[in-house]
């Protein structure tokens, strides 16, 4: 017994999880030099050593091995695809049947999901392995997964720093090797942003290519699950996966993935420079930038400067859309029907104490801003203005990609900041989402690939290279994102 132990042990130590991929293991597994059960083993071993200091994972799911068992009886019959035995990590507001689900907040707290997310059930389909629900900012609100009632999740490079957010344990588990991949969700960037503070990929798809049924909704029009991975050809493969029209989704589309069929040394990626002037953009960040776009020279791109005069007003759009949206979703949490509950005096009371206890501070904030722009007397002036100018960013995006096939940006004005240093002052939190959220606003694909690297306090902390697509080209993304990378 002990010797059978020591040889599973040292097989699953020998996995090199830095440089591992989900083609690199699908192979391994296939051709017997480990065992899916093994891989699973491996992962959770660095959790066990890891993730106190991280508080990447709020919970490991016991589950885990048996799951890697059954992987491993479908690749021993030979009816193995390539997500068997794969094993990921799942963000806290993507249900799972049976498994808690709280989306980081004290108000659904002990909640167990009643059935699976589509996404899930496609992946269930496939025999992956899901290790564990990961840490998030409060029902998404967040750039930094600071908001999280369990506590702030910890950048892997520097875990004095933030990990971005609100996937910043998504994120922070691939980031640290573990999890070989992770679902989350964006909004506003919230996969994009940690996925570049954390040194992976994070691809947010075109709205509606996924489908949001079983996901905890923060702006119903806006929220997207996307892969968080190492690789942008692992992106693709998990996107490939759990993509498709959903009857249980009245917002999901079946992508026509035949129209991107350009050359990846073809493209036209086009620079909107005016939207380079912002204030507080890192200079080593736009140097970074810089040097992203020339190796897409290098690679035969062809660059030109565009101009987009609305876009930049994306980020005051989505602070009217996503809190109006947020309020409405958000009304269910009474503490009447599930999750938390505390007394008051009345119904009234119950009510007011549940909602005032189990929300944090910025869920706070964001449910009295969404209210107070529905409202009968500010409607007009700001709901029906910012949707208004969404509609303009559309149109602007549909025009541009007329002249160009990839528009490129950074990811985050600036590299991860320090755990505690935005959290005092809302405005320059929202900054962070300046670069992200104009592809959610505008309902099309973007990719973040790790760039490069920037040295703070003796710590190199990673950047991330943004690329945007046209509505439903999704594929052009991954076909340049493989090429960008392999260089």
């Amino acid at each position: 017994m002990i010797l059978r132990y020591t040889l599973h042990a040292t097989r699953f130590m020998s996995i090199d999880l830095k440089t591992l991929t989900i083609k690199k293991a699908h192979d391994a597994l296939i051709h017997g030099e480990y065992s899916a059960l093994e891989l699973s083993e491996a992962y959770l071993s660095e959790i066990e050593k890891k993730n106190a200091g991280l508080n990447a994972y709020l919970e490991v799911f016991d589950d885990a091995r048996e799951q890697a068992k059954e992987a491993d009886r479908l690749i021993k019959a030979g009816k193995a695809v390539m997500l068997t035995g794969i094993p990921i990590a799942l963000k806290d507001n993507i249900l799972m049947k049976g498994k808690k689900v709280s989306a980081s907040s004290k108000i659904l707290q002990g909640y167990v999901a009643p059935y699976d997310s589509t996404a899930i059930s496609k992946l269930k389909a496939e025999r992956v392995v899901v290790l564990g629900r990961t840490n998030m900012d409060e029902f998404a609100m967040g750039s930094s997964t600071e908001t999280s009632y369990f506590g702030p999740t910890r950048n892997p490079y520097d875990t004095s720093r933030v990990p971005g957010g609100s996937s910043g344990g998504a994120a922070a588990a691939v980031g640290a090797d573990l999890a070989l991949a992770s679902l989350g969700t964006d909004t506003a960037g919230s996969v994009r942003q940690p996925a570049a503070f954390c040194g992976v990929v994070g691809s947010k798809p075109t709205y509606g290519s996924i489908s949001r049924h079983g996901i905890i909704a923060m702006g119903s029009s806006l929220d997207i699950i996307g892969p968080i991975t190492k690789t942008v050809e692992d992106s693709e493969i998990l996107f490939d996966a759990i993509r498709g029209k959903d009857v249980l989704d009245s917002t999901s589309i079946e992508l026509n993935t035949k129209r991107s069929t350009l050359n990846a040394e073809r493209f036209v990626v086009g620079v909107p420079r005016n939207f380079l002037d912002a204030k507080g953009i890192d200079e080593d960040v736009l140097a970074n930038f810089s040097e992203s776009v020339e190796r897409l020279q290098k690679l035969g791109c062809r660059v030109q400067d565009i101009t987009l005069p609305t876009v930049p007003h994306a980020l005051a759009a989505y602070y009217v859309i996503m809190p109006a949206e947020l309020s409405t979703n958000l009304s269910r949490f009474d503490g009447v029907k599930y999750g938390f509950h505390k007394d008051g005096e009345s119904l009234l009371g119950d009510y007011v104490a549940t909602r005032t206890e189990g929300f944090g501070m910025e869920a706070r904030r964001r449910l009295l801003l969404g209210a107070y722009v529905l409202s009968s007397g500010y409607r007009d002036a700001y709901y029906r203005k910012a949707i208004s100018v969404r509609a303009m960013i559309e149109k602007e995006f549909t025009q541009a990609f007329k002249s160009v096939d990839i528009i490129a940006i950074p990811t985050t004005p600036t590299p991860a900041f320090k755990i505690g240093e935005k959290t005092k002052d809302p405005l320059s939190m929202y900054m962070e989402d300046i670069f992200t959220v104009p592809a959610n606003i505008g309902a099309i694909p973007a990719v973040s690939i790790p760039s490069g690297f920037v040295e703070r306090d003796g710590k190199r902390l990673p950047l991330g290279f943004q690329i945007m697509a046209g509505y439903g080209h999704d594929k052009l993304l991954f076909k340049l994102g493989k090429k960008f990378e392999s260089k």
